[in-house]
């Protein structure tokens, strides 16, 4: 990449850190309301573990032990964080109807890459304003993190399904925004995304939970790399071959919504008429 691009990439970063660190203060606070539904996990799946018989120490539900759940949910929070990008494919929609997507075509600026930049920044101020929250409710929940902190391996592993989670949930909104290309809404798209990313993501519940071919058909899909991958990571429920091959499938959806991406700005403008100044 020529330094002159790599100069103008950077200066977009710049001015999107500093716009953030402005105007989104509430960060910290927003981060410590959000951890508060834990606390009605905590309950809910201690009675189901007692209903069942099921002690908080020992026995289990589909492999997790209540104090599993409990850390399962504080880690989806964190993996949820990196991969939610709330207002993009209903902003790039929006660009796209009202032709404020014609920027892009006559600048020097490549959508996408512009976009992204500007989600990194969020996401960069997001976790240094929240970094105290997330520390405090980690370290008052440490009790349920019972198989102590994950070795180097692990953790670099964790590190590098929530970077590539960061990635997919771009990709995922953005595919769907430029919908905006052929068809005038996309709202009901996003809602539908955004219900199936509920559930099938991991973030209502282990996806372990789901018995045989809802299982398998739940993994073939990117959603699970949203919220449960990285979690299960940290939590040691994928370990040696199968966690290898989980990174690597996690890499191939990035690739392949990359490509895809591309393609549909690429035969997206090809049809598109702005008018106007």
């Amino acid at each position: 990449m020529p330094a002159t691009q790599l100069q103008t990439w950077w200066t977009v970063l710049r001015l999107a850190i500093a716009e953030r660190l402005v105007y989104r203060g509430d960060f910290a606070l927003g981060t410590l309301m959000r951890f508060l539904p834990i606390v009605t996990q905590i309950f809910l799946w201690g009675a189901i573990f007692a209903s069942m018989g099921a002690n908080q120490s020992g026995d289990e539900l589909a492999g997790y032990k209540y104090s599993d759940m409990i850390a399962y949910y504080l880690l989806t929070m964190v993996s949820r964080a990196f991969s939610s990008m709330p207002g993009l494919a209903s902003g790039i929609a929006l660009q796209i109807r009202n032709g404020e997507v014609k920027k892009y075509l006559v600048q020097p600026i490549d959508m996408l890459g512009f976009l992204l930049l500007g989600r990194v920044a969020h996401k960069l101020i997001y976790y240094a304003t929240a970094i105290l929250p997330f520390g405090l409710v980690f370290y008052l929940c440490r009790g349920y993190f019972t198989a102590g902190w994950p070795d180097a391996t692990t953790l670099a592993a964790f590190a590098a399904s929530l970077v590539m989670s960061f990635l997919l949930g771009f990709l995922l909104e953005a595919a769907m925004g430029m919908v905006g290309f052929w068809f005038l809404e996309v709202s009901s798209l996003v809602f539908i995304f955004m219900l199936f990313s509920f559930f099938f993501s991991g973030h209502m519940f282990p996806i372990d939970f789901l018995p045989g071919a809802w299982g398998t058909a739940v993994r073939a899909m990117p959603l699970q790399y949203l919220a449960y991958f990285p979690s299960a990571v940290f939590l040691g429920k994928v370990q040696g071959e199968a966690l290898v091959q989980g990174l690597w499938i996690q890499a191939a959806w990035v690739v392949g919504l990359f490509i895809t991406c591309r393609l549909m700005f690429h035969f997206g403008v090809k049809r598109y008429s702005g008018y106007g100044g």
